[in-house]
This record gives structure tokens, C-alpha cells and sequence, in this order.
């Protein structure tokens, strides 16, 4: 009896000293030289305006759709830049949904309790690359055709009342038999129509901004120059200037517009 008490009081004080150092002084030595060392990263990375309003992290993208801003990588987690629901499309190159978008159909609730549901309009489901495309063109004033076989297709044949373009008929166009196709008179940087794997890709490439830039330049009121210099603060160098490659941060960027005067 004498030796398992000694062997259970062994096994008690270990367990108690491992939970000491595991669960107390590690992690609180851990939490420690991050605080010192490496503050910023350790809380987030977050980032705050002129204001100390805090509107985000430098490691996580989100949308911005006014023509004033610089807008990030395509994203297709939840319903988009949703930290809750990172993750890509998982599509190949050779899909046809990647390439060409799809449409999906509505239903309209009856007006009358207890009958079934009507079918509504057919909403965009998935854009696709080719979508992406036209509208990238068409924000940042770059030239491009719409091609059927080969031939020059009128535009308008695409458009609403208004001139605006209907993204279902592109979409059912792009994957009809004979297939609409975009082509773009200037090379598209592929993260400009691409989404990355987590869906929130902080980074746009230096191209891809440098074919915004006039775009924003215009709608501020400000010199081409001055926005192209607000590109090469907020652009982050590759780790240890050898892994990866150059990135221009769009969040940082946008404050950075936002600042100036």
C-alpha cells in the first residue's frame, strides 16, 4: 500500500507541475515575447484611420466597390472577403462554370397563402472568368470585343434599358452552343479575375493597381502621379526581399487615399 501511495503521489506532482509550466508559464512567456517583440502581429495586425476607427487587418481583404477605391482580388469565401467562410472556388482551369459563370432560377412567393411558389428571375450564381473580365474592362476604361465564332458581336446586344449590361444574358451567352467569348485589348493581370485559395487575399499585384490607378486618379480628382505614389508606399516586399513576390496591400491603400488632402 506504502509503494502506491508513493507512486500516485509521484503521478499527482508531475501532473500538477506539467500543468503549472503547459498551461500557465508557456503560454504566458509565449503571449509575453509577443507582446514585446512582436506586437503588432501578435494583436491582429489591425488597422486603424486618422480617427483611431479600426477598419480592418493588413492580413485580411475586403470589399470595396465605389469607383473611388482601389478594389481587391475576386473572393469567393461565403458570400464573399467572410473570414467565417475562407476558402476558393476548388475550380479547375478547364471548368466550364470557372470559365463561363452560371445562372440559377427564383422563386417568387404567391400573393395567395398556401399556394406554391412561382418561378422568379434567373439571378448570377457564379460569375465566371469571362465576366470578370468585361467588367473589369469596362470600370477601368480598357478596350476589349465580344466575339461569337470568331466575329465582332454588338454590346448592346447585352444591355438593359438603361445601357447597363444584364449579367444573366452574358452568362447564358457565354455557354450556349456557339459561346460568347472577351477579349481584352490589353493583357488582365490574372489576380484581377482569379480569387485566391482563402478568399481573402489582402494583395492585389503592383499591374493590377497600376491599371487602377487612372481609374481612381479620375474619380478623386487627383494627379495619376500622386495615386501611384500611394501604390509604391503601400506595396509589401517579398519576405526577406527573395520569397514571393511584390503586393500592393488594397486596405492600406485606401485609407492612405482617404488621408490625403
Amino acid at each position: 500500500m506504502k509503494a502506491l501511495f508513493c507512486e500516485l503521489r509521484g503521478a499527482l506532482v508531475s501532473t500538477a507541475i506539467l500543468a503549472v509550466v503547459t498551461c500557465g508559464i508557456y503560454p504566458v512567456a509565449v503571449w509575453g515575447v509577443g507582446q514585446v517583440a512582436f506586437k503588432d502581429k501578435a494583436n491582429g495586425s489591425l488597422i486603424t484611420d486618422a480617427n483611431g476607427t479600426l477598419r480592418g487587418s493588413s492580413l485580411l481583404g475586403q470589399g470595396f466597390s465605389s469607383d473611388k477605391y482601389f478594389v481587391p482580388r475576386p473572393s469567393s469565401a461565403g458570400t464573399g472577403y467572410d473570414a467565417a467562410g475562407s476558402s476558393g472556388s476548388n475550380l479547375g482551369p478547364t471548368s466550364k462554370k470557372l470559365v463561363n459563370g452560371t445562372v440559377k432560377p427564383t422563386a417568387i412567393a404567391s400573393e395567395k397563402p398556401g399556394e406554391p411558389l412561382q418561378p422568379g428571375p434567373e439571378v448570377v450564381e457564379f460569375d465566371g472568368l469571362k465576366l470578370r473580365i468585361l467588367s473589369y474592362c469596362e470600370q477601368n476604361g480598357l478596350p476589349y470585343q465580344l466575339l461569337r465564332a470568331g466575329q465582332p458581336v454588338d454590346p448592346k446586344l447585352f444591355k438593359d434599358a438603361q445601357g447597363a449590361y444584364d449579367p444573366v444574358k452574358l452568362i447564358n451567352a457565354f455557354n450556349d452552343e456557339v459561346s460568347l467569348t472577351v477579349r481584352a485589348g490589353v493583357p488582365i493581370p490574372a489576380d484581377a479575375v482569379t480569387g485566391s485559395a482563402s478568399g481573402l487575399d489582402p494583395h492585389i499585384s503592383p499591374a493590377n493597381a497600376r491599371i487602377q490607378a487612372a481609374r481612381v486618379a479620375k474619380v478623386r480628382g487627383l494627379a495619376v502621379e500622386n495615386v501611384q505614389a500611394c501604390v509604391v508606399e503601400n506595396t509589401d516586399q517579398p519576405s526577406l526581399r527573395i520569397f514571393g513576390e511584390p503586393g500592393v496591400n488594397v486596405l492600406r491603400l485606401n485609407l492612405a487615399l482617404d488621408a490625403l488632402r
